[in-house]
Protein backbone atom coordinates (compact mmCIF):
# COMPACT_ATOMS: atom_id res chain seq x y z
CA UNK A 1 0.00 0.00 0.00
CA UNK A 2 1.21 3.50 -0.84
CA UNK A 3 0.56 6.69 1.10
CA UNK A 4 -1.81 7.91 -1.59
CA UNK A 5 -3.90 4.75 -1.25
CA UNK A 6 -4.55 5.51 2.42
CA UNK A 7 -6.61 8.53 1.38
CA UNK A 8 -9.09 8.20 -1.47
CA UNK A 9 -9.38 11.24 -3.75
CA UNK A 10 -11.33 13.92 -1.94
CA UNK A 11 -11.50 11.91 1.30
CA UNK A 12 -12.55 14.01 4.29
CA UNK A 13 -9.94 13.65 7.02
CA UNK A 14 -10.22 14.40 10.75
CA UNK A 15 -7.18 14.62 13.01
CA UNK A 16 -7.45 14.18 16.78
CA UNK A 17 -4.57 15.74 18.71
CA UNK A 18 -4.02 16.30 22.40
CA UNK A 19 -2.67 19.86 22.66
CA UNK A 20 -1.94 22.93 20.55
CA UNK A 21 1.30 22.32 18.60
CA UNK A 22 0.88 18.51 18.40
CA UNK A 23 -0.87 18.76 15.04
CA UNK A 24 2.19 20.49 13.60
CA UNK A 25 4.95 18.65 15.43
CA UNK A 26 3.57 15.16 14.76
CA UNK A 27 1.65 15.53 11.51
CA UNK A 28 2.33 18.97 10.05
CA UNK A 29 3.60 17.75 6.69
CA UNK A 30 0.63 15.38 6.40
CA UNK A 31 -1.97 17.97 7.39
CA UNK A 32 -0.54 20.55 4.99
CA UNK A 33 -0.09 18.01 2.21
CA UNK A 34 -3.67 16.78 2.42
CA UNK A 35 -5.10 20.28 2.58
CA UNK A 36 -3.03 21.44 -0.39
CA UNK A 37 -4.12 18.44 -2.46
CA UNK A 38 -7.81 19.23 -2.02
CA UNK A 39 -8.78 17.04 0.89
CA UNK A 40 -11.19 18.64 3.35
CA UNK A 41 -9.26 18.52 6.64
CA UNK A 42 -10.48 19.15 10.18
CA UNK A 43 -8.43 19.19 13.36
CA UNK A 44 -9.94 18.41 16.75
CA UNK A 45 -7.79 19.42 19.72
CA UNK A 46 -8.56 17.68 23.00
CA UNK A 47 -7.14 20.26 25.44
CA UNK A 48 -5.82 23.82 25.43
CA UNK A 49 -2.39 22.74 26.64
CA UNK A 50 -2.87 24.67 29.87
CA UNK A 51 0.07 23.00 31.57
CA UNK A 52 2.62 23.48 28.87
CA UNK A 53 5.82 25.10 30.11
CA UNK A 54 6.54 28.58 28.75
CA UNK A 55 9.88 29.38 27.19
CA UNK A 56 11.97 31.85 29.20
CA UNK A 57 11.52 35.43 28.07
CA UNK A 58 8.19 34.82 26.31
CA UNK A 59 5.29 36.90 27.63
CA UNK A 60 1.97 35.08 27.29
CA UNK A 61 0.01 37.68 29.25
CA UNK A 62 -2.46 36.89 31.98
CA UNK A 63 -4.30 34.15 30.10
CA UNK A 64 -2.20 31.23 28.90
CA UNK A 65 -5.28 29.53 27.43
CA UNK A 66 -6.09 32.49 25.20
CA UNK A 67 -2.45 32.71 24.16
CA UNK A 68 -2.23 29.05 23.23
CA UNK A 69 -5.56 29.21 21.37
CA UNK A 70 -4.19 32.12 19.33
CA UNK A 71 -0.99 30.23 18.57
CA UNK A 72 -3.03 27.24 17.43
CA UNK A 73 -5.24 29.34 15.16
CA UNK A 74 -2.19 30.90 13.51
CA UNK A 75 -0.49 27.52 13.03
CA UNK A 76 -3.59 25.95 11.48
CA UNK A 77 -3.84 28.86 9.06
CA UNK A 78 -0.21 28.28 8.03
CA UNK A 79 -1.01 24.60 7.40
CA UNK A 80 -4.08 25.47 5.31
CA UNK A 81 -6.68 24.21 7.79
CA UNK A 82 -9.94 26.09 8.20
CA UNK A 83 -11.96 23.52 10.19
CA UNK A 84 -11.07 23.28 13.85
CA UNK A 85 -12.74 22.78 17.21
CA UNK A 86 -11.92 21.63 20.73
CA UNK A 87 -13.22 18.29 21.96
CA UNK A 88 -16.32 18.93 24.04
CA UNK A 89 -17.42 21.96 22.02
CA UNK A 90 -19.66 21.94 18.92
CA UNK A 91 -19.47 20.18 16.57
CA UNK A 92 -17.34 17.80 18.68
CA UNK A 93 -20.08 17.52 21.28
CA UNK A 94 -22.56 14.68 21.76
CA UNK A 95 -26.22 15.55 21.45
CA UNK A 96 -27.88 16.71 24.66
CA UNK A 97 -24.61 17.44 26.47
CA UNK A 98 -23.60 20.91 27.63
CA UNK A 99 -20.25 22.13 26.27
CA UNK A 100 -17.32 21.19 28.47
CA UNK A 101 -13.57 21.59 28.61
CA UNK A 102 -10.99 18.84 28.95
CA UNK A 103 -7.81 20.16 30.51
CA UNK A 104 -4.18 19.23 30.03
CA UNK A 105 -3.20 16.29 32.24
CA UNK A 106 0.40 17.38 32.60
CA UNK A 107 3.37 15.07 32.38
CA UNK A 108 6.81 14.30 33.72
CA UNK A 109 9.90 13.26 31.80
CA UNK A 110 10.83 9.66 32.57
CA UNK A 111 13.83 9.86 30.23
CA UNK A 112 14.99 12.74 28.00
CA UNK A 113 12.83 11.29 25.19
CA UNK A 114 9.93 9.60 27.01
CA UNK A 115 7.15 11.27 28.98
CA UNK A 116 4.97 9.82 31.69
CA UNK A 117 1.84 10.93 33.54
CA UNK A 118 1.86 13.73 36.07
CA UNK A 119 0.81 12.83 39.58
CA UNK A 120 -1.53 15.80 40.02
CA UNK A 121 -3.82 15.71 36.97
CA UNK A 122 -7.06 17.52 37.75
CA UNK A 123 -10.55 16.04 37.89
CA UNK A 124 -11.39 17.80 34.62
CA UNK A 125 -8.27 16.54 32.86
CA UNK A 126 -8.47 14.47 29.70
CA UNK A 127 -7.02 11.41 31.41
CA UNK A 128 -9.63 11.61 34.17
CA UNK A 129 -12.50 11.68 31.66
CA UNK A 130 -12.31 8.04 30.61
CA UNK A 131 -12.99 6.98 27.04
CA UNK A 132 -16.74 6.74 26.50
CA UNK A 133 -17.75 10.37 26.90
CA UNK A 134 -14.89 11.90 24.89
CA UNK A 135 -15.36 9.24 22.20
CA UNK A 136 -19.06 10.13 21.89
CA UNK A 137 -18.09 13.77 21.33
CA UNK A 138 -15.63 12.73 18.63
CA UNK A 139 -18.26 10.54 16.97
CA UNK A 140 -20.54 13.57 16.79
CA UNK A 141 -17.80 15.50 15.02
CA UNK A 142 -17.06 12.69 12.59
CA UNK A 143 -20.73 12.60 11.66
CA UNK A 144 -21.09 16.37 11.33
CA UNK A 145 -17.97 16.63 9.17
CA UNK A 146 -18.81 13.60 7.07
CA UNK A 147 -15.42 12.10 7.83
CA UNK A 148 -13.97 9.33 5.70
CA UNK A 149 -10.74 8.88 7.69
CA UNK A 150 -9.66 9.58 11.28
CA UNK A 151 -5.98 10.11 12.14
CA UNK A 152 -4.50 10.01 15.64
CA UNK A 153 -1.66 8.47 17.64
CA UNK A 154 -0.71 4.85 18.16
CA UNK A 155 -0.70 3.24 21.61
CA UNK A 156 2.63 4.84 22.55
CA UNK A 157 1.30 8.31 21.82
CA UNK A 158 4.50 9.40 20.14
CA UNK A 159 6.59 9.98 23.24
CA UNK A 160 4.30 8.66 25.98
CA UNK A 161 2.43 11.78 27.03
CA UNK A 162 -0.69 10.55 28.89
CA UNK A 163 -2.97 12.85 26.90
CA UNK A 164 -1.62 11.40 23.64
CA UNK A 165 -2.26 7.89 24.91
CA UNK A 166 -5.77 8.95 25.96
CA UNK A 167 -6.40 10.35 22.47
CA UNK A 168 -5.44 7.03 20.92
CA UNK A 169 -7.98 5.23 23.07
CA UNK A 170 -10.65 7.84 22.36
CA UNK A 171 -9.96 7.69 18.63
CA UNK A 172 -10.08 3.88 18.59
CA UNK A 173 -13.42 3.88 20.39
CA UNK A 174 -14.85 6.56 18.11
CA UNK A 175 -13.67 4.67 15.04
CA UNK A 176 -15.33 1.46 16.25
CA UNK A 177 -18.58 3.29 17.06
CA UNK A 178 -18.76 5.30 13.83
CA UNK A 179 -17.23 2.94 11.30
CA UNK A 180 -14.75 5.64 10.23
CA UNK A 181 -11.38 3.92 9.74
CA UNK A 182 -8.54 5.02 12.00
CA UNK A 183 -5.00 5.58 10.81
CA UNK A 184 -2.29 5.61 13.47
CA UNK A 185 0.75 7.85 13.41
CA UNK A 186 3.46 5.32 14.18
CA UNK A 187 5.69 6.33 17.08
CA UNK A 188 9.44 6.50 16.48
CA UNK A 189 10.01 3.71 18.99
CA UNK A 190 7.97 1.36 16.78
CA UNK A 191 9.98 2.10 13.63
CA UNK A 192 10.88 0.45 11.41
CA UNK A 193 7.54 -1.26 11.01
CA UNK A 194 6.86 -3.47 8.01
CA UNK A 195 3.23 -2.34 7.76
CA UNK A 196 3.94 1.40 8.11
CA UNK A 197 3.51 3.66 5.09
CA UNK A 198 5.47 6.88 4.66
CA UNK A 199 3.75 10.15 3.77
CA UNK A 200 6.10 12.78 2.37
CA UNK A 201 5.22 16.25 1.12
CA UNK A 202 8.58 18.04 0.94
CA UNK A 203 7.00 21.00 -0.84
CA UNK A 204 4.94 21.67 2.29
CA UNK A 205 7.89 21.92 4.68
CA UNK A 206 7.96 25.74 4.47
CA UNK A 207 4.34 25.71 5.64
CA UNK A 208 5.28 23.44 8.54
CA UNK A 209 8.15 25.71 9.55
CA UNK A 210 5.82 28.72 9.50
CA UNK A 211 3.30 26.82 11.62
CA UNK A 212 5.98 25.80 14.13
CA UNK A 213 7.08 29.42 14.32
CA UNK A 214 3.60 30.29 15.59
CA UNK A 215 4.32 28.37 18.82
CA UNK A 216 6.96 30.70 20.26
CA UNK A 217 5.71 30.10 23.79
CA UNK A 218 6.52 26.39 23.54
CA UNK A 219 9.39 25.90 21.13
CA UNK A 220 11.99 27.47 18.90
CA UNK A 221 12.80 26.59 15.31
CA UNK A 222 16.56 26.27 14.87
CA UNK A 223 17.45 25.36 11.30
CA UNK A 224 16.03 21.90 10.63
CA UNK A 225 15.37 21.26 14.32
CA UNK A 226 12.79 22.18 16.91
CA UNK A 227 14.12 23.05 20.37
CA UNK A 228 11.57 22.41 23.10
CA UNK A 229 11.23 24.39 26.30
CA UNK A 230 13.17 21.74 28.22
CA UNK A 231 16.05 21.90 25.73
CA UNK A 232 15.16 18.69 23.89
CA UNK A 233 16.03 18.90 20.21
CA UNK A 234 13.85 17.23 17.62
CA UNK A 235 14.27 17.22 13.84
CA UNK A 236 11.33 18.79 12.04
CA UNK A 237 9.37 15.78 10.82
CA UNK A 238 9.73 15.46 7.05
CA UNK A 239 7.85 12.15 6.93
CA UNK A 240 4.81 10.83 8.78
CA UNK A 241 4.58 7.06 9.15
CA UNK A 242 1.02 5.73 9.10
CA UNK A 243 -0.73 2.42 9.37
CA UNK A 244 -4.32 1.27 9.85
CA UNK A 245 -5.27 0.74 13.48
CA UNK A 246 -5.20 -2.83 14.73
CA UNK A 247 -8.89 -3.45 14.12
CA UNK A 248 -8.55 -2.30 10.51
CA UNK A 249 -5.40 -4.34 9.94
CA UNK A 250 -7.23 -7.50 10.96
CA UNK A 251 -4.48 -8.50 13.37
CA UNK A 252 -2.81 -7.15 16.43
CA UNK A 253 0.80 -6.07 16.57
Amino acid sequence: MTAAELFAPGARVVFLHAHPDDETLATGVLVAGLAASGHPVAVVTATRGERGEIRPGVDVGADIVAHREAELAAALSALGVTEHCFLGTPPALAEGVAPLRFTDSGMRWVTPELAGPANDAGRDSLTAAGVGGPAAHLVAHLSAFGADVLVSYDELGGYGHPDHVACQRIAAAASAASGVPLLEVVSDARLPAADAVAWRSPERLPDVRRALGCYASQLQVDGSDVVHVGGQRQPIAEVVWLRPAAGDRGADR
